[in-house]
This record gives C-alpha cells, structure tokens and sequence, in this order.
C-alpha cells in the first residue's frame, strides 16, 4: 500500500496544497507548527474517518473558511484508489472512487495506515480505554465485521444501561434477558477478535521491542481477561456472565461486565509498564506495539500499511533512531521531523519541507 498524492484544501493551516510522497521513505520536515502534523491527520482521516486529534470534524476546517476537503490517490494491491472527505459546518461527504458513501463501515479497509504520535503513549499511561481504543482503530480498519459489530454493541449496551436506571424493577427483570441475547450476540464477535489479534501481536511486539532495545528488556502483552471458544459458546458465555449479576447492575446503574470493560496488560521484565515504565520505556514500548500492528497488517491483508510517524524521533537516543529508520525499509513511510538529516543516517529518502502550510519545493 502507498499513497501517491495527497491534496488539502482549507485543512487546518493549509489552503490549497498537494503533497506528493514517494513509495518509500518520505521525510516532513520543518520548523514546528507548520502544517507537519497536519499532514499526517490527514492521512489517518482518510484511513479511519476520524481524527486522532479531533473531538469534531469541523474543527478541521481552515478558520474563516466554510468547508475543508481532503482527498489521496493511492495504490494497493487491488489497484487504484481515491478517496475523498469534504467536512462543513454541518456534516460530511465521504466518496470512495468516485462513490458516494454513507457508513463511516465503508472507508475502512480502502487505505490502510498505522499511525504513532506522542498521544500514542497514552495506550500505556492511561487508561483501560485508550488500550480498547487501539484495538477497536487497528481491528477495524481491517475487518468492517468486527466495525459493525462493535457499532451495534454499544448502541445496545447503551440502551441496557438506560433500562438499569428504571425505577420499576419489575420491567427491568423482565426485559433484561432480552436485551442481553442480543447485546452478547455482538459481544461475542468483538471479544473473539480482540483475542485473535492480541494472540497475534503479542510475540511480534516482544521482538520489536527487543530490537529497538538491542535485547535489553522485554514487553510482554496479553488480555486480561482471557476469551477462549468459539463466539457462539462465548455469547452463552457472556450472557451466563450477565444474568448472574443483574442485582449487582441495577445497583450499580450501569453494566460492569462485557468486551466494553475489558484490557490489556502490558509488562516491561515483568512489571507493569503503568506505574513502573519510565517516560523512554512508556515511548519505546508503545512504538513496538504500533510497529507490530504494522507486521499484522502485512499479515492479515497482504500488504504493508502506510506507517506514519509524527514526531517520534526528537525523543529517541542515536542507537533506536537508527534501529526505527531500518524498520522502515522497504515500505512507504511518512516521518515527521524539525531536521531530515537528524533521521535519515545515509539512508535514501523523499524529502519535503513544509512551511506556513506550503510544500516548499
């Protein structure tokens, strides 16, 4: 997978630009706040419909602007693709060659990238929710099963804990089981995913880890609560689960079990990577685990993702800069930088300096 061109129009601080990137290594470089990571928002946008930054689309579009459009030309192993955003004040337009869409189910699985910023290290120092976060990102960007599964779950479970908070428990009792042997069929589709892609990630990231560390420390990942059986034996499972604790819920206002609770634990020489990583271990540990969704991808798709990586190297020392630019070989990456020639280490690549929201050429 790479992406050819990328055109921004009242984006941010870009008015209207296209950038060109080459199939391998491509450098963003300049001064801070210029439009780099801006860039690469783009990028994950058009790969997810979303914004890693972002709460609302419109916060994307150029001040005193009234729309902002986004759109990349890019090739994958089925072909050509062109996608295309246009936020407003108001909604959205999504197309997919040419191809008008309304599910935001429809963009994923069209471009695929993996995508590291300094947020990312909030997947190890927060909490339960921003790990979920990148499993519900990486899985359903390639599986719109696992998307549209985990859209119908919410919706739900949303309803579930509404019927939780009703005065009459009488209707509560009543109506719970048949909100549960829906709300588990969905259940089951995403607890089986994330326990096949974590059993997947797990030895992947370890061997990233080790070589970003030259074999100094090792990461370990696993579920915390581990799934096993088909997902039809894990939606009696999880409904089993439920009803065992209506009491407990209706007390509670609000269900405390299900895929919705879950985590992962994640250890650097067998300790808790939360409370004992330093800020260099913490940023390390979640580039392996980004840098092995990245192999996954490969994987599952057949393809390599579009990696980008936004600022990641000014906090990296010499020997795991270097170690990160020979990961990179052979695949088309986008790195965000203040200095190219900090990063590259003899290596070839496309180099693009951006400044005020302009490619300078």
């Amino acid at each position: 997978m790479r992406i050819k061109n990328l055109n921004l129009k009242n984006f941010r601080n870009y008015s209207d630009e296209t950038i060109d990137f080459g199939a391998g290594l491509n450098v963003l470089y300049g001064k801070n706040a210029q439009g780099k990571t801006n860039c690469a928002e783009a990028v994950y946008y058009l790969c997810t419909g979303t914004s890693p930054r972002a709460k609302r689309d419109k916060q994307l579009i150029r001040h005193g602007s009234e729309y902002a459009e986004i759109s990349a030309v890019a090739e994958g192993r089925y072909g050509r693709i062109e996608i295309y955003a246009k936020i407003t004040e108001t909604g959205r337009e999504l197309r997919v060659n040419g191809n008008k869409i309304v599910r935001n189910a429809d963009i994923l699985g069209n471009l695929f990238a993996v995508f590291f910023s300094p947020r990312e290290l909030r997947l190890i120092q927060d909490g339960p929710e921003e790990r979920r976060r990148f499993l519900n990102v990486s899985i359903s960007q390639l599986s719109r099963p696992y998307y549209i599964a985990l859209v119908r779950y919410n919706r739900i479970l949303e309803q579930r804990n509404n019927l939780l908070k009703d005065k009459n428990l009488d209707t509560v009792f009543d109506s719970l089981p048949v909100w549960d042997e829906e709300l588990c069929k969905y259940a089951a589709v995403v607890a089986r995913r994330r326990a096949d892609f974590i059993e997947k990630l797990a030895p992947v990231a370890r061997d990233m880890h080790s070589r970003l560390t030259a074999g100094a420390e090792e990461l370990k990942i696993y579920p915390e609560k581990k799934y096993k059986g088909s997902e039809e034996e894990l939606k009696h499972k999880l409904y089993t689960e439920l009803s065992e604790n209506y009491e407990r819920d209706i007390r509670l206002g609000y269900t405390a079990s299900g895929p919705h609770r879950d985590d992962i634990g994640i250890e650097i020489d067998g300790q808790d990577a939360k409370s004992f990583a330093s800020q260099g271990q913490t940023r390390t540990a979640a580039l392996s685990i980004k840098l092995a969704e990245m192999e996954i991808f490969k994987e599952l798709s057949g393809e390599y993702p579009v990696l980008v990586l936004d600022d990641v190297m000014s906090e990296l020392d010499l020997p795991r800069r270097k170690e990160l630019v020979e990961l990179t070989q052979n695949r088309q990456a986008i790195i965000t930088c203040t200095h190219a020639e900090r990063v590259l280490y003899g290596i070839e690549a496309f180099k693009i300096k951006i400044e005020g929201g302009k490619v300078k050429r």
